[in-house]
């Protein structure tokens, strides 16, 4: 049953935890032995590394983990009862390197608190102790944590960007406030044929932040120009063809379809070229759908016409019903407002799209319609 199966994980939490404890009291005699030496290693952490395959990072902060509980005998006593998880374990022992001696006195009310509270609701009381402590030594603890930000982005080979890092307080709590506001807006709409799970969610939630900063009219220049996403595809490519390039600036190849989208409303320039790769002439940078058009289209769609979303202007795309590259007119009677989301489902994931007089209907790619029919609100004047 749901509630043996939730009893024997408790279980085996506790005992995991147990485990932990009296690895840690073996780990610190081991070290205060240096029984490594034996089998001719220069330390604890060597020994980890090569006898027990740890990074070389987990071995040194298990060695000093082992050595702080040593001199914390409550801590070490409720983690040996399996009362602490060992992210409380982690954050009593950081307590105690930054305060010894306050530690001491307070350990046995923390040990307590750890017990019974959630890691981030302890983790929250841990920095009130810190702060009660002493207030100068509070904002040494506070750059020192800042100091210790960090984020790293890479591109896998499946051509995926990676993003990995520790972000500051303040700066967590900006990123989260702006992500939280735009998951939101996604989740009011609910819509019923979205899938995502919350991962994926806060991935296009990041992208809708970072496109914002980028359409904003104050950005600083970059060589000349507003900082934008660079495509590099041949007309074969725009018009349908497979087999030509069709690239992003930073991140190599991608579908021909997905360039399709990017340039529905983007500007373009036109480069001549001799062979593959000899640029004979440049034009100017045009934007597809001009200013006065996108106005147009704006005040008659009002938000995405997706039906069931009310995305606003600022977060769609003005989308060519029959792609430009094609032979599709940029005229209101071939464009109409999409979210960033429903502008990939159209061209990336099959879902089509019938304009006749003034009326939008949008199909599945099973061939059933969204909804039957949505009518497009008359233009305001």
């Amino acid at each position: 049953s749901d509630e043996q199966l939730e009893a024997d994980f408790t279980e085996l939490q506790r005992v995991a935890q147990c485990v932990e404890a009296e690895r840690l009291r073996r780990l610190a005699e081991i070290h205060r032995r240096q029984s490594h030496r034996r089998a001719g290693y220069l330390s604890t952490a060597s020994w980890l590394v090569d006898r027990h395959r740890l990074g070389w990072t987990t071995a040194a902060k298990d060695i000093k983990t082992a050595r702080s509980l040593q001199r914390m005998p409550h801590t070490r006593e409720a983690m040996a009862t399996g009362d602490l998880t060992t992210s409380a374990v982690q954050m009593l022992v950081f307590a105690r390197q930054a305060h010894p001696a306050q530690f001491h006195q307070s350990e046995e009310s923390l040990v307590e608190a750890a017990k019974r509270l959630p890691a981030p609701q302890l983790q929250h009381t841990m920095s009130h102790w810190r702060q009660k402590l002493d207030w100068s030594q509070g904002l040494k603890d506070a750059e020192r944590v800042r100091e210790q930000r960090r984020l790293k982005v890479s591109t896998t080979l499946l051509g995926m960007v990676r993003v990995d890092g520790d972000l500051d307080p303040e700066t967590g709590e900006v990123m989260l406030t702006a992500l939280r506001a735009c998951q939101d807006a996604d989740r009011r709409r609910g819509d019923p044929d979205d899938h995502r799970t919350h991962a994926q969610r806060r991935v296009d939630a990041l992208g809708e932040i970072c496109r914002h900063w980028l359409d904003a009219s104050d950005r600083p220049l970059a060589g000349g120009e507003r900082p934008h996403i660079a495509v590099i595809v041949d007309l074969m490519s725009l018009e349908g063809q497979a087999g030509h390039r069709t690239e992003l600036e930073h991140n190599g190849p991608v579908h021909p379809e997905v360039v399709r989208r990017l340039a529905c409303d983007a500007s373009i320039s036109r480069v001549i070229t001799r062979g593959d790769s000899e640029p004979l002439d440049v034009g100017r940078r045009t934007a597809v759908v001009p200013h006065p058009m996108r106005r147009a289209v704006t005040v008659r769609d009002q938000h995405c016409r997706f039906p069931g979303c009310d995305r606003p202007p600022p977060w769609c795309d003005a989308h060519h019903v029959q792609h430009w590259a094609n032979g599709g007119a940029t005229a209101l009677a071939n464009l109409v407002l999409l979210c960033r989301r429903h502008h990939r489902m159209v061209h990336e994931l099959g879902f089509k799209i019938e304009l006749a007089g003034g009326r939008a209907r949008f199909l599945r790619p099973n061939g059933t319609a969204v909804e039957e029919v949505v009518a497009l609100p008359t233009k305001r004047t």
